[in-house]
């Protein structure tokens, strides 16, 4: 699983810098406004929205295969979210600011999924060396650049461009619903990377305790299996989005 999960994460990754690099709402996020709602659909950015919503489709389903886990509540809240914002976005063409927010979810998960891969191959310095990298990148995707470019130009300059209209509230909700999960995942993140630091390897998460047996998904070392861990997180966002790494255990995102 993850392998066909880093495999995934990095073709989507570059499919999406390669696709936004061309779009002028990149690099001006009013861009994402104007002409709204007559914005024509191209083929990219439909495919694009195709992918990704088959993607966090299959991991809210898997969810239900994998080992179960105390934030199992939260894993299917977070997946249930993150389906509900792809189609949302899709229906009311709010698709340009939804490449942006998908983008900057998946840079993180790519990082994620070869830290466990180098786990299970028992390479622990590269592994722990990957997981404090992606603690980098999620806490400053997830706790910087998302509320400072996506929920800065979807609270404020969308409401500037259009005014008030009912999807605006809809959507802006989704949108910090998924920033409070942000901010729960950076926590743990936070504490696995402290512990990674002071005992010189990543120890075991604290965000979940397995509850039955199986072979994947995030945080927690499996079992009592003497491997070190990296912990995990599943999201959009987007995932989007995201689950954290740890033990013999392959985690789902995000």
């Amino acid at each position: 699983f993850c392998r066909w999960r880093f495999t995934f994460y990095l073709y989507i990754f570059t499919y999406g810098v390669r696709f936004l690099k061309k779009t002028p709402w990149l690099w001006n996020t009013r861009q994402c406004w104007n002409g709204y709602p007559y914005q024509p659909l191209m083929p990219d950015l439909h495919y694009y929205y195709i992918v990704e919503l088959s993607f966090y489709w299959s991991l809210m389903f898997s969810q239900f295969i994998d080992i179960k886990r105390k934030d199992f509540g939260i894993m299917f809240t977070h997946h249930i979210v993150t389906v509900t914002l792809i189609t949302f976005s899709y229906v009311t063409n709010l698709t340009r600011v939804g490449t942006l927010t998908l983008c900057l979810h998946d840079a993180a998960d790519v990082v994620l999924e070869a830290a466990k891969m180098a786990n299970y191959c028992k390479y622990q310095k590269l592994s722990d060396l990957l997981f404090l990298t992606f603690a980098i990148v999620f806490i400053i995707s997830r706790l910087g650049i998302y509320p400072l470019w996506i929920l800065n130009t979807t609270l404020f300059e969308l409401y500037e461009a259009l005014g008030n209209f009912p999807a605006l509230w809809v959507f802006n909700v989704l949108l910090v619903v998924l920033q409070i999960l942000h901010c729960f995942w950076s926590y743990l993140i936070i504490k696995a990377a402290y512990k990674a630091i002071s005992k010189g390897k990543v120890a075991k998460d604290d965000r979940s305790d397995i509850e039955s047996s199986s072979d994947e998904e995030e945080t927690v070392p499996r079992s009592k299996t003497p491997h070190s861990t990296v912990t995990t997180n599943g999201t959009g966002g987007a995932n989007g989005t995201n689950g954290y790494l740890t033990g013999g255990t392959c985690s789902e995102e995000h």
